[in-house]
């Protein structure tokens, strides 16, 4: 049955355009989530899903990151929280509970802490692994996408951790303008990134903190 699940949930996430699927195990990590305990009890699984970010509108990214590129990035959040109510409908409607975690809606910016993290959900599920950069790192990707995740009860056969790493590639510690990125993720510098991404905000007169650059340079293999 799990497995059977699995395999419609993700034909049917699919067909909605998606281009990462994987299912993560939460039981060990709950109490990481910043979620009322008494919904996550309930729930065991977590539905995680990827949409590439165009390559066209991180290429024109060059030392401070685009309106084009602020705009696009907006758009693939509210696509893919479009695609988590329509994946989490499905599911309760095959009478499971689901609760779909915002795409990008940060409650600590100093910290850049949401409800969940993505990122390690989607290390769970076998989409790629932390960078140097401190985002997911997908072979095929690199880091140009973004994710949503659903929680839920149904029964869902779990993926495993892919076993892979940045290796020798560094491409994205000389590209950071904050120097934010070091050796490994767990030296990353969240203020210093903060800092620059507020910089970015108003030079840029935009109402989010983003910036881009490392994710332009991490390209993957596609």
């Amino acid at each position: 049955m799990p497995k059977n699940n699995k395999l419609e949930l993700k034909e049917y996430c699919l067909s909605l355009d998606i281009d990462l699927f994987g299912i993560a195990d939460i039981e060990g990590i709950k109490n990481e989530f910043l979620i009322s305990p008494k919904v996550l009890v309930k729930m065991n699984r977590a539905v995680c899903l990827g949409m590439r970010i165009s390559r066209a509108a991180l290429e024109e990214i060059e030392e401070v990151p685009t309106r084009m590129y602020f705009h696009h990035y907006r758009m693939v959040n509210m696509f893919l929280d479009q695609i988590a109510l329509r994946v989490g409908s499905y599911i309760q409607k095959k009478g499971h509970l689901s609760l779909a975690i915002p795409s990008s809606q940060i409650i600590d910016w100093k910290k850049l802490s949401a409800h969940a993290s993505h990122r390690k959900l989607g290390v769970l599920a076998g989409l790629g692994w932390i960078g140097r950069n401190n985002l997911l790192v997908n072979k095929e990707f690199g880091s140009q996408f973004r994710l949503v995740t659903i929680l839920t009860d149904m029964p869902l056969e779990a993926d495993m951790p892919v076993k892979e790493d940045c290796g020798l590639c560094r491409l994205c510690v000389q590209a950071c303008p904050a120097q934010a990125i070091k050796e490994g993720p767990e030296q990353f510098e969240h203020t210093k990134c903060f800092e620059k991404l507020r910089e970015f905000q108003k030079q840029r007169q935009v109402d989010s903190y983003v910036c881009g650059i490392c994710v332009n340079i991490c390209k993957g293999k596609i």
